[in-house]
């Protein structure tokens, strides 16, 4: 863990700022923040739309009945893609853009899904008393007052 938010805060900048000036050299100071800003915009106007149609699709799912859980993988990676676009840098507009792309996203959401399930789920329940962090120890789940809960009918 320390490792990626050193890669995040300290080598992704540097990289960065190397290829904006390597950039810049080539065909100059304001065509380079012309292009950074270009992109940028044409990102976020991107990811809204792919935003949109995710939107679309999870709620399809639900009035289908069906837990969206594609959908909300989706929908998380888009807002990924979106943060991104914001910072300025060719890197992260690359790495953002490819996640707007819905075969891409496919591959990432994918490899999500299967650590997430490799992992016993998000969140695990199980009987009996646990010391396992991110574990839901049931037996330790009370009641809300009042005997029930009002929306399940009890």
């Amino acid at each position: 863990m320390l490792g990626v938010l050193l890669l995040i805060v300290v080598i992704v900048p540097i990289v960065e700022l190397y290829v904006i000036v390597q950039v810049a050299t080539g065909i100059g100071v304001p065509e380079t923040i012309l292009l950074l800003v270009a992109i940028s915009v044409a990102g976020v106007w991107c990811a809204k739309v792919a935003g949109l149609g995710v939107l679309n699709r999870f709620q399809r799912t639900i009035l289908e009945g069906k837990v969206p859980s594609r959908e909300v993988i989706d929908g998380a990676l888009v807002l990924v893609a979106g943060a991104l676009m914001l910072f300025p840098g060719f890197l992260t507009d690359v790495v953002a853009i490819a996640l707007l792309l819905p075969p891409t996203r496919a591959v990432v959401r994918g490899a999500l899904l299967r650590r997430i399930r490799a992992g016993g789920g998000i969140v695990r329940v199980v009987r009996g008393r646990s010391t396992q962090p991110g574990v839901w120890d049931v037996e330790s789940w009370e009641d809300p007052p009042g005997g029930g809960h009002p929306e399940l009918g009890r």
